[in-house]
């Protein structure tokens, strides 16, 4: 598993180092269309290259909002044409069970179109909101709309993220020197979650 959430960081790196902004916004639309490709890994990432000169941090979150609009408009289509059949038959082979779109229908029934924002700042939601948007058929515009001005703030805090420790890595050999005693740490804790979210993703398919 250490090995896979290498490959998957490393990948994710070079995407973004080879595509520059649209390599953002291809990865942020692979995991806005369901696919379990962590923004946590995308923008972070993004934000160290601003620190390094590279991007502009208001630009790396521009692109990846809008990659989360093309994602989005992907798993927006996958709801009004195919809706929950295509959940029952597809959804485990990307990790999507029927439990989970319950919650996230259960928020669009109570809030409506605005759940479409709201949903885009919150882990997990943020991935499937536009499922039930799309099998309500919600109108397009709005959706598009509300899905760039909730995504929006959290590429930018992520990339952010990035930015602020990217700046002081190299300027605080105090930070440096805490982060190698924590690199063991680190990895085991996001191994452990990765095995986590793969295995209740699995186990939610296969019940759901």
């Amino acid at each position: 598993m250490h090995n896979i959430l290498g490959v998957l960081v490393a990948w994710s790196a070079d995407v973004i180092s080879r595509g520059g902004y649209g390599g953002i916004a291809l990865l942020m639309a692979l995991e806005s269309a369901c696919l379990p490709i962590p923004s946590e890994i995308i923008m972070p990432f993004a934000g160290y290259l601003v620190s390094i000169g590279r991007f502009n941090l208001y630009l790396a979150a521009t692109f990846g909002a809008l990659g989360c609009n093309l994602g989005s408009a992907m798993a927006y289509e996958v709801g009004a044409r195919g809706g929950r059949p295509f959940v029952r038959r597809w959804g485990r082979y990307i990790l999507v069970a029927e439990r989970e779109l319950d919650q996230v229908e259960r928020l669009f029934r109570n809030y409506g179109a605005i759940s479409v924002l709201i949903g885009r700042l919150l882990p997990v939601i943020r991935t499937f909101i536009a499922l039930p948007a799309g099998i309500a058929r919600m109108n397009r515009w709005q959706f598009h709309l509300y899905t760039f001005i909730g995504s929006w703030p959290w590429c930018f805090a992520l990339a952010y993220a990035g930015l602020f420790l990217g700046s002081r890595w190299n300027s605080s050999p105090g930070l440096q020197s805490t982060m190698h005693r924590l690199d063991g740490a680190v990895v085991l804790l996001l191994m452990v979650a990765f095995v986590y979210f793969v295995y209740t993703r699995i186990r939610a398919a296969r019940m759901g």
